[in-house]
């Protein structure tokens, strides 16, 4: 039992429940890496996960508990509703017991539609119109006329007057608020056609230059066989009205093929299709693509509020809805605060509430209006969190998964006591975890490993935090760390000058930035860190920079698709075999033809849940038979795909396996410490932790003398962070610059330099807090940063 609060059930043991009923209990578990894994986890208890990334943590918590109470929750809804849902199948599991409804707060980001704020994915926005359209003056219309993404109208009706008589009248009804300038976005684009295609080729000669518009590809064809355009004329040469058809034709239905399907001009298909997602969402190549052809400016009619001019005149003491969605969260809820009305007294008290916990939990340097497409994932899971702080419920089992990601040590308390306030309210509350300072508020440990992929999914411990310390396990023997802070720091050899740095929260920053050696920035969560290196830095040519967006993908995308490995791999195969390199991709020519390459045959069970079974033709090898007798250095391709990154490395070094790009990618794997995982293997199978270093492999490959990463040890395991601390010590001693935007105390202590910003978050950080060596931060103790750092290191 945690020390810091007080046992609500003193009468149970944690770790020896009373009976069954306080226990769920979990019997061979076999989901993804799991091998028979048995365990009783206490109810009403915090039970903290742990285990190096991919040891299986998120396969038993995730997977097999969560996944499990989530679709007994559906089945207790109609046939007709559950064909609605999202459907589920049982985990592979033997039994579960005692398992409660689960509310999942994960990391995933919270929307890719460019319209989603923080306002609007929470309730505040929805609180902030109702209240303005009961006190705002002048009145404007109901809630709909401050949403930015309700268009307004003009309608013309019959009116009947006071004396009975109808008269024709042409009445404005604010049915929203949305600009009509900017459509509620905000801001206005300009595109580039140029960027669009190469003028001086025909359609049918691969003129579009667009992601995904292949001259075969449905995008392209849609343009070439619509009778609308002569697909081999160059498009320099197209008439005034081809041009027009080309490129803003309003939809219009065609036949093609014998199917109906609707053309479009370029132009808007390219605003539908690109400009409506977050660029945070998107695939970095097509972001780049975003990047090069669109210019974003603010909307001159409404500012950059989205909103139009009669939402915007509506105020209250002198504030639009459009002023309070820009202020900063801590001041918004000062501002509510100070208003009293007994005509909307609970909404107030609702509105308070809810913005007092995003500054409760750390997040009150945000605002409303800020897109969420831009949260970092931590950032999106601590909003999520809003809702359930002030939830009555009880006996509910909490799933986070990582929650302290992108906190820096002095917040981290902060998120420890939100989650034993929920635990203290009866509720189970089930954290997978790597930082020690929350795994040592547990009441529970479950420790899976030894190892990750295959070498885990076992149950190493179970027990109190005293007993992990004495196990001898992984995670017990790495629980209290300490490193001692370089004594030697490497000398710059010049560095990046930031002048008046100004993006988001910071006052006018001037910094230099050293090159040639290993640079930390640190500060709390939302004192500017991102804004100063991916605002100021990370454009700069020559700089790679690797942030925290998410890497998607659906089974068939694997580490060899991903980092691009698989090209070289196929190239060598077609080579040596005298035939074409599309027979050696699954999602091509050699795909197997009963289960399309994807190695799996689908079964739909209509209303219930549909089942994969191996396929039968290729045995889940994805190819086809006549594919896998071509051999390259004694292996067939599905062989190849089967091996293990540091297998592979070796295969790919030398002999008849000899493929130097393909032995380039797979060192750079193992160097990540992701030398056990398939080449082959679906990215779907993959935890957080293992996605995260699979895009730092990846992009490492890339060339550029300044390398910027975006907290690396996100997922990591205590044992891990050393591998990481070696790999950055070998790019910086190849000449490479490295900033490194980070919380986690031992890659400060490594750290040739820090760059501290604070001293506090939003408008109270911003500002240049310390630049030196971690010995003098250390020394001084100057900021948050120095105090939790002195704490950490030895000497």
């Amino acid at each position: 039992m945690s020390e810091t609060a007080a046992d609500p059930h003193p009468a149970t043991d944690a770790r020896h429940p009373a009976d069954r009923h306080d226990l769920i209990r979990v019997v061979g578990a076999r989901e993804n890496n799991l091998r028979e894994v048995s365990v009783e986890i206490p109810k009403r208890r915090l039970t903290v996960f742990t285990g190096v990334s991919g040891s299986g943590k998120s396969s038993l918590v995730f997977d097999t508990i969560a996944a499990e109470s989530q679709r007994m929750i559906n089945e207790t809804y109609s046939a007709f509703v559950q064909g609605f849902m999202p459907s589920r199948a049982r985990p592979d599991v033997d039994l579960l017991e005692g398992v409660t409804t689960a509310i999942i707060v994960d990391q995933e980001r919270m929307g890719a539609n460019a319209r989603s704020t923080v306002g609007t994915a929470t309730d505040a926005n929805a609180m902030l119109r109702i209240l303005f359209s009961k006190l705002g003056e002048p009145f404007i219309g109901a809630p709909n006329a401050f949403s930015f993404n309700i268009p307004t109208s003009r309608t013309s009706g019959v009116r009947t007057t006071a004396t009975g008589e109808r008269i024709i009248v042409d009445d404005e009804i604010y049915l929203g608020g949305m600009c009509p300038r900017c459509e509620g976005m905000g801001s206005v684009s300009d595109i580039d056609l140029a960027q669009l295609y190469d003028d001086s080729l025909s359609l049918a000669e691969g003129a579009l230059t667009i992601p995904g518009y292949t001259v075969d590809g449905w995008m392209v064809r849609i343009f070439t066989e619509s009778g609308f355009l002569d697909a081999t004329k160059p498009i320099r040469d197209y008439t005034e009205a081809e041009r027009n058809d080309f490129l803003y034709r309003e939809p219009t239905k065609v036949k093609l093929q014998s199917m109906n399907m609707t053309y479009e001009g370029l132009v808007p298909k390219i605003q539908k299709s690109f400009l409506s997602k977050d660029r945070e969402s998107m695939q970095p190549h097509v972001r780049a693509f975003v990047d090069r052809a669109v210019t974003f400016t603010t909307c001159p009619e409404c500012e950059g509020t989205r909103l139009t001019a009669a939402a915007r005149s509506s105020r209250i003491r002198g504030v639009s809805i459009a002023d309070a969605c820009a202020m900063q969260i801590s001041d918004l809820a000062d501002w509510v605060r100070g208003l009293d009305d007994a005509s909307v007294a609970p909404l107030l008290t609702v509105l308070q509430q809810t913005l007092d916990s995003f500054v409760e939990i750390g997040l009150g340097y945000l605002s409303l209006d800020r897109p969420s497409g831009t949260l970092s994932g931590g950032e999106s899971q601590r909003t999520k969190m809003i809702r359930h702080l002030g939830s009555s419920l009880t006996d509910v089992t909490y799933v986070f998964d990582e929650p302290t990601i992108g906190l820096h040590p002095h917040d981290i308390q902060r998120m420890n006591e939100l989650l034993l306030r929920l635990r203290d309210k009866g509720n189970t509350v089930l954290v997978v975890e790597h930082k020690p300072e929350t795994i040592q508020v547990a009441d529970h440990v479950v420790d899976l490993g030894p190892g990750a992929g295959t070498a885990g999914g076992t149950i190493c411990f179970e027990g109190t935090v005293a007993e992990l310390t004495a196990s001898g396990t992984l995670t017990g023997r790495h629980l209290h760390d300490r490193v001692a802070v370089k004594d030697a720091p490497r000398t710059p050899r010049g560095v990046i000058e930031v002048r008046g740095a100004t993006s988001h929260n910071l006052h006018g920053v001037d910094v230099d930035i050293p090159l040639g050696v290993l640079v930390a920035v640190t500060g709390v969560a939302g004192s500017g860190k991102s804004s100063l290196i991916h605002g100021s830095v990370a454009p700069r040519d020559g700089v790679v920079a690797i942030d925290q967006g998410a890497i998607r993908g659906s089974r068939r995308s694997s580490p060899a698709t991903y980092t691009g490995m698989l090209d070289p791999i196929r190239t060598a195969f077609a080579k040596a075999n005298g035939v074409k390199p599309a027979l050696f991709s699954a999602n091509s020519e050699g795909a197997c033809p009963a289960c399309k390459g994807a190695g799996v045959i689908e079964i739909d069970l209509g209303m219930m849940a549909g089942i994969a079974t191996p396929c039968e033709a290729c045995e889940g090898r994805r190819f086809q038979a006549s594919v896998l007798e071509h051999r390259f250095g004694g292996k067939d391709i599905s062989e190849v795909l089967a091996l293990p990154a540091a297998e592979a490395e070796a295969f790919f070094a030398e002999g008849a396996g000899r493929i130097p790009a393909a032995h380039a990618i797979a060192r750079r794997l193992v160097e990540v410490g992701l030398g056990y995982i398939g080449l082959g293997q679906p990215l779907t199978t993959l935890s957080g932790g293992e996605r995260q270093r699979l895009k730092l492999a990846a992009h490492l490959g890339e060339k550029g003398d300044v390398i910027v990463l975006d907290e690396p040890t996100a997922g990591l395991h205590l044992a891990d962070v050393q591998t990481l601390l070696d790999l950055l010590d070998r790019l910086v001693d190849s000449g490479r610059s490295v900033i490194v935007i980070e919380h986690h105390q031992a890659v400060m202590a490594h750290a040739d330099w820090i760059i501290d910003l604070g001293p506090g978050a939003g408008h109270d950080g911003g500002r240049i807090v310390f630049e030196g060596t971690p010995a003098e931060l250390v020394a001084t103790r100057s900021t948050l940063t120095g105090e939790h750092l002195a704490r950490y290191v030895v000497g």
